[in-house]
């Protein structure tokens, strides 16, 4: 229930502020309700690549150190 919670005012907090960016930047409230819409999906689509990609570079150079040890000397 508490991870709900947690994720539920995530996704409020970037809507909160993708809105008032974009109502600072534009002062309408139209665009800023539609970037308040678009952002967390935009979120929720690319965090998943942004995590594979940033695991396959981990993975890389943790595979790197380890063929760099004494015995490739």
């Amino acid at each position: 229930m508490q991870f709900i919670a947690f994720k539920s005012s995530q996704i409020f907090l970037h809507m909160c502020v993708a809105f008032t960016v974009t109502y600072a930047f534009t002062g309408s409230v139209a665009v800023g309700g539609v970037a308040a819409i678009v952002e967390p999906i935009c979120n929720v689509t690319l965090m998943p690549l942004h995590d594979r990609i940033w695991a396959r570079l981990r993975k890389r150079r943790e595979s790197q150190a380890m063929g760099l040890g004494p015995q490739s000397a």
